[in-house]
């Protein structure tokens, strides 16, 4: 099954993915045709009362118009009534989201600027790379159809031991809109979000919480495969037999050297990874009592 049969939506929405996904689209739906239906009633009927009781000749009067308890009480009633229902339904599938079975898939996802790290339960991590053509892949989150999965997230900072005062962790949020599911990244605690997917595919992942520069380039990949594909993925080795050139290449993908150097001479944040290797470079001495010296 192709992946790209699930990439396309309707006019409204991405792909349903999940139960949840149906559920939040048919809440969606009714509040969409229930504004409707309201603005029709609302808008229409002062059109229609503004024509009817409109001042037919400069010295006509209203009559009096005494209060009608009943119909004052149904159109405050009613309304109330919508909304408890509309809130009743979205807990309901609110809840969905936070209730984790006890034999749920636990995977833990690390949020750095500006990159996703997944790993398992087993140790087997699955990060960002570099391909052949020094383009990023993203990582990609595989889960197994129709498997209730726990994402226990947070947020760290790109090196873990690093002081430096500008590399620190910040807040963002996972967002898988084919899933209908959204969670902020809070540095400093752990937060959680459940799924299970019953489609077969690739789908994208999302910071929806704007996180520095390279914010728009913070995706990922959800792969939903069968039970026994995901079993041979997990229990597969990881970057063991990749060449020193591709094993770079992870490398700086995985530790986010991609966000501030670039490898084509083009200049990010920091300078370019272009024609370093073997180059000579004059640098100077600093001696915070008398400046820079040779």
């Amino acid at each position: 099954m192709s992946s790209l049969s699930h990439a396309a939506g309707d006019v409204f929405m991405p792909p349903q993915a999940t139960q949840v996904a149906e559920q939040v689209d048919s809440i969606y739906s009714f509040l969409l045709y229930a504004s409707l239906i309201s603005f029709i009633l609302v808008v229409g009927g002062m059109i229609y009362f503004v024509y009817k009781y409109k001042r037919s000749s400069a010295n006509s009067k209203s009559a009096y118009i005494t209060h009608d308890h009943t119909l004052e009480f149904l159109w405050s009633f009613i309304p109330f009534v919508i909304f408890m229902f509309v809130f009743a339904w979205g807990w309901y599938v609110y809840d969905q989201m936070r209730t984790f079975p006890s034999d749920a898939l636990e995977v833990h996802v690390f949020a750095k600027k500006w990159d996703w790290k997944f790993v398992y339960k087993n140790g087997k991590e699955s990060v960002s790379a570099i391909d052949a053509n020094n383009n990023k892949l993203p990582a990609t989150l595989v889960v197994p159809l129709g498997k209730s999965v726990k994402l226990i997230m947070t947020s760290t900072k790109i090196n873990g031991e690093s002081s430096d005062p500008s590399d620190r962790a910040v807040i963002h949020s996972f967002f898988v809109p084919a899933f209908r599911v959204k969670q902020d990244i809070v540095p400093g605690r752990n937060s959680a979000l459940g799924f299970k997917a019953d489609k077969i595919g690739e789908f994208n992942v999302f910071c929806a919480e704007y996180c520095g520069g390279g914010h728009s380039m913070m995706r990922a990949i959800l792969k939903v495969v069968t039970p026994e594909d995901f079993e041979k993925w997990l229990a597969s080795e990881g970057s063991g037999q990749l060449s020193l050139a591709d094993k770079g290449r992870a490398l700086y993908a995985a530790k986010a050297c991609i966000g501030c150097h670039s490898l084509d001479g083009s200049r990010i944040v920091g300078p370019t990874f272009k024609g370093l290797w073997g180059r000579k470079t004059q640098c100077q001495k600093y001696f915070p009592w008398r400046g820079a010296g040779p």
